[in-house]
């Protein structure tokens, strides 16, 4: 029996999921990288905004300006105070969707210290100066009910519907993988906010007796890739060794973890002898082996043909299995291409900005950096 079971939980996942590798998706078009800022701490996010300058979070707590094509000197004054140990810190920075009106930039954070603290989202009015920006009146609009000992698993983007509402995602804390599939836990979860923070009226779950009112969907594990195409969200998340998921988000759906998943846990034994199970969602699509997702964006620019309609994730994964973008069809993604591996580099955020050119950031080495790509003179 014991060796049955161990032949069980060391046996590869199956189910029918497609798990993919990098067969092309056609031709990626000829770019150019250009280097905009090598020094850089840790950068997270990328955030182009309406009227031309770029927004880079620095993990430590920092928010840095890119305008004229430069690095500014001064950081974004007016921040609030972030927990940074491990992979808690500054995340993402997100525009609302009337910016140009109202100037409201959202922030994603860790906030608390360590041994107990938990993942936040705060806004305030974002003011160009001359020597970079303020961010003026800035307030907490909503703390996860999930404080975690560990310093893993934050999560930390957003994706904003197209009523206004934003989706929030939130890592199950490594530790408490559990509680992915505890509705009275914000762990392991996606969140569906007003923009002042409240829960959405209408989620999945509103009124139901012991369920925590701002849950749209759960079963997740590290959510750190989400985007809005349509009517359609899609999300990107990390498994142990591999697993990786990309899924198509219908609201209060279980995405599995940790009772089904096609990944193996970091000792080897399966996490689940199971990579379907009732009630849950099969991805639209697994790595394995893992390239470690690390954001998501899809690409409707002009600057590159080729990849309009196309879904971009980047991936932290070591060499010859990640450190690029996966480019692809979320009708088809199985067949995908891998971009910018030239780089050598750590890719933590894709994002595409208005003119069409993509910006990344870049880790290697210890050190952070955030380049533009362009097409090819």
């Amino acid at each position: 029996m014991l060796t049955l079971l161990l032949a069980a939980l060391l046996a590869p996942p199956q189910g029918p999921a497609p798990g993919v590798g990098a067969a092309p998706a056609g031709d990626p078009g000829a770019y150019e990288v250009r280097e905009v800022a090598g020094t850089l701490e840790q950068p997270w996010d990328v955030s182009p905004l309406p009227g031309g300058d770029v927004l880079v979070t620095e993990k430590p707590g920092r928010l840095r300006v890119v305008r004229g094509g430069a690095l500014l000197a001064a950081p974004v004054r007016g921040l609030p105070d972030v927990h940074h140990a491990g992979q808690a810190g500054l995340f993402e920075a997100a525009p609302h969707p009337a910016f140009e009106e109202n100037g409201l930039l959202y922030l994603t954070y860790a906030v608390g210290g360590p041994g107990a603290n938990t993942l936040a989202l705060g806004r305030g009015r974002y003011v160009p100066t001359e020597e970079g920006a303020d961010l003026v009146g800035f307030e907490e609009l909503f703390r996860a009910d999930a404080v975690r000992a560990s310093d893993s698993h934050y999560g930390g983007r957003i994706a904003w519907m197209a009523d206004g509402t934003l989706l929030l995602t939130s890592g199950e804390g490594y530790r408490y993988r559990y509680a992915a599939q505890d509705l009275g836990s914000h762990l392991g979860k996606v969140l569906r906010l007003t923009e002042d923070g409240a829960p959405a009226p209408d989620n999945p779950f509103a009124g139901t007796p012991g369920v925590l009112p701002e849950i749209y969907t759960y079963g997740h594990r590290n959510p750190q890739g989400i985007v809005r195409v349509g009517d359609v969200v899609y999300e990107d998340e990390h498994g142990p060794r591999g697993g990786d998921e990309v899924n198509t988000l219908r609201p209060g759906a279980n995405y599995g973890w940790p009772v089904a998943t096609y990944g193996l846990d970091y000792s080897g034994v399966r996490v689940s002898p199971f990579a379907e199970w009732e009630g849950t969602e099969q991805p639209l699509a697994y790595w394995t082996p893992s390239i470690a997702p690390s954001s998501l964006a899809y690409y409707d620019g002009d600057a590159f043909p080729a990849w309009r309609g196309m879904l971009m994730a980047s991936a932290l994964a070591g060499p010859g299995v990640g450190r690029h973008v996966r480019l692809f069809d979320p009708e088809a993604p199985t067949r995908q291409t891998e971009l910018f591996g030239e780089l050598g580099a750590r890719v933590r955020d894709v994002a595409p900005a208005p003119d069409g050119t993509v910006w990344l950031a870049l880790e290697e080495d210890g050190a952070g950096r955030v380049v533009r790509v362009v097409p090819a003179r």
